[in-house]
């Protein structure tokens, strides 16, 4: 059977209008079937396979849209890229016209079979993936999470918040420019967890005169605040002046972010995320992994314990962070960092861009402290959590396959369980 004797087919697309562009479907598809660009997330026809990892990650759900097409007239890449709306379902009519047959005659196969042949057509030994080993599933005591409040297709389209905090919490004179906000939402209700997010919507519009889509990002503040009894939230924000490739791009959100000032209202949608949420049982330990703005959740995890010591409340449980920036100018909350007790939280700085010594990465402390590491790797009541570029994810993976292996934990089984069990945690961007 070949894929050419399907003449209907049940074509994977991005709904425009609920995407956050968080980058989540493209990282996890393992075919390399979704691509964007500066206006939207497409998927390729002649790429996707339907394999379905793309559809658990996404946080809004907007990756989970399908249409029945005729394969010869399935939507490109291209049209894809023009669409502010998804196109409306087809007819029968249409479906047999399209294909210049009865309908009776091109009726599409079983959503099953449809897969089944995708399967068996494109099956092939991929390279080493590291986003197959990331859990889709909480753990099993994180708290109980709201999503989707606010949104396009929610009851209420966005919330105003207003702005009670600014400060810049990277070093000032350099180019590496990190913002800590605070948002207040007053009486309104917008209620989250560590390692959720939610989507800034930048004022004014793009180059074609659409209005902005919005941007994500991760919650830096634990479940009761910023500031503890009120209702508000922290972001961590860097200013984008280049892009990957380091040429020059004004990032729109995030210097619109970074140049609000206290007193100002931002249209805010979400909240985002039902998996990258901390454990909540006192005997859970917590490994964090991250770089750059990537510690926003990890502060936010590292918080709410620090406030359940305090309270005598949680006195279990380690945390262990690992922390990469090219220096420490440019690592964010450093001073906060050096001021949390040692026999509270393990941290490891690891820069790699620092005058006169080796480039390290968040990696290579991993290997270095595998004494230690290896413990935690081998309790059922570790969770791991990856936040930060996507560059630095299958390092991070293959650290931890290292550090089990040299401490004779055999990688397969151990990878299986911390992935159903809701154990390792990737959020890379």
């Amino acid at each position: 059977m070949d894929m050419a004797d399907i003449q209907v087919i049940k074509q994977h697309l991005i709904d425009p209008e609920i995407c956050i562009r968080c980058n989540t479907c493209e990282a996890t598809c393992p075919v390399n079937a979704i691509t964007h660009d500066s206006h939207n997330y497409v998927v390729d026809p002649q790429k996707c396979n339907l394999c379905m990892d793309c559809i658990s990650p996404c946080p809004t759900g907007s990756i989970d849209n399908w249409r029945m097409v005729p394969r010869v007239r399935a939507y490109t890449v291209e049209e894809q890229f023009g669409w502010d709306v998804l196109p409306d379902e087809l007819s029968s009519e249409q479906l047999a016209g399209g294909l210049g047959q009865a309908p009776e005659v091109t009726a599409a196969r079983s959503d099953g079979e449809v897969i089944a042949v995708a399967e068996a057509v494109i099956a092939e030994v991929q390279p080493f993936n590291s986003t197959q080993f990331g859990a889709t599933q909480p753990p099993w005591s994180a708290a109980h999470c709201y999503t989707n409040l606010y949104g396009p297709k929610s009851q209420r389209k966005s919330i105003r918040a207003t702005v009670t905090g600014n400060v810049r919490v990277t070093e000032v004179g350099r180019e590496y420019d990190t913002h800590h906000i605070v948002l207040d939402f007053g009486a309104m209700p917008f209620p989250v967890l560590e390692g959720q997010s939610i989507g800034i919507v930048p004022p004014g519009v793009d180059s074609q005169g659409r209005p902005h889509h919005a941007r994500q990002y991760s919650i830096a503040s634990p479940r009761n605040g910023e500031r503890p009894g009120y209702n508000n939230l922290s972001l961590t924000v860097k200013r984008v002046l280049e892009d990957y490739q380091g040429n020059p791009v004004r990032g729109v959100a995030s210097n619109y972010l970074c140049d609000l000032q206290v007193g100002d209202t931002v249209e805010v949608i979400g909240p985002f995320g039902a998996s990258f949420l901390m454990p909540n049982h006192p005997r859970s330990n917590i490994v964090m992994i991250c770089t750059g703005t990537g510690s926003a959740p990890m502060r936010a995890m590292t918080e709410w314990r620090r406030r359940l010591r305090k309270s005598g409340k949680f006195d279990d449980g380690k945390l262990m962070l690992f922390f990469g920036a090219r220096t420490p100018q440019e690592l964010p909350y450093f001073g906060p960092l050096q001021s949390l007790p040692r026999d509270f939280i393990d941290i490891n700085l690891a820069f790699s861009r620092v005058p006169g010594e080796p480039r390290r990465y968040v990696q290579d402390m991993m290997r270095e402290r595998v004494a230690d590491l290896a413990p935690l790797l081998a309790d059922p009541d570790t969770y791991i959590y990856v936040c930060g570029l996507k560059a630095m994810e299958e390092g991070v993976v293959l650290a931890l396959r290292d550090v089990a292996e040299q401490s004779g934990i055999a990688w397969e089984p151990l990878a299986a369980a911390l992935k159903e069990q809701g154990r390792l945690h990737l959020e890379t961007y």
